[in-house]
């Protein structure tokens, strides 16, 4: 995933070396393992100081925890951008389909690092933490698309809830598998398995 172009000189320079930190982290943890990489091995391999990688992050457990907010960034506007007309299903398969879509295309790295989020006690916890945060606002774009009041509803945040299963069970049939199977197929198939109840609700009150 590649990240978006910045302003000043200064934060060129400083978006670079982030990028930097990020991907020699993302390297080392993937082919290591978590607990067997240390911060000052993220420093050397990005060619920086502890220090330096201090300034940027927190703990080896904040690269990842970056890298999982970019597989999140825009799932609300992908799902805002569907027509009207569109079933909830439909909808949300598209807003997930785009986000496995952005993983599978940098297959290389990012099988590795699906692997290591999802084989990491810590790193899973802080992933289901980021999709705690997605659902929330999927549920208030799904509940303005769909007209109900997300306070009074069940639906928005049952309906988030279900495309983000959808989504963490095929990143991890899509791990399990290697890479081998196809991200649109699994895709295609979760939701065919959640569609009835996705758009039974809003057909029923709009009948």
């Amino acid at each position: 995933m590649t990240s978006r172009p910045v302003g000043t000189m200064a934060q060129r320079k400083r978006q670079l070396v982030a990028d930097e930190l990020t991907q020699a982290a993302l390297n080392l943890l993937a082919r290591q393992g978590f607990d067997a990489v240390t911060v000052d091995e993220i420093a050397a391999a990005a060619g920086v100081s502890k220090r330096t990688f201090f300034r940027y992050f927190s703990s080896k457990e904040d690269v990842v925890v970056q890298f999982l907010a970019e597989m999140g960034t825009g799932m609300r506007d992908e799902l805002a951008g569907r027509p009207a007309q569109d079933p909830p299903s439909a909808a949300l398969r598209h807003t997930v389909w785009r986000t496995v879509d952005a993983c599978a295309g940098h297959e290389d790295q990012t099988l590795s690092v699906v692997r290591l989020i999802l084989g990491t006690p810590a790193l899973l916890a802080r992933f289901l933490e980021r999709q705690a945060q997605w659902r929330d606002a999927l549920a208030a774009e799904m509940a303005h698309r769909v007209g109900m009041d997300p306070a009074a509803e069940l639906y928005p945040q049952l309906a988030a809830g279900m495309a983000l299963t959808a989504f963490h069970a095929v990143l991890q049939r899509w791990s399990d598998s290697g890479g081998a199977e196809d991200p649109a197929t699994l895709t295609d198939r979760a939701f065919a398995v959640i569609a009835p109840a996705l758009d039974a609700v809003v057909a029923n009150a709009a009948s």
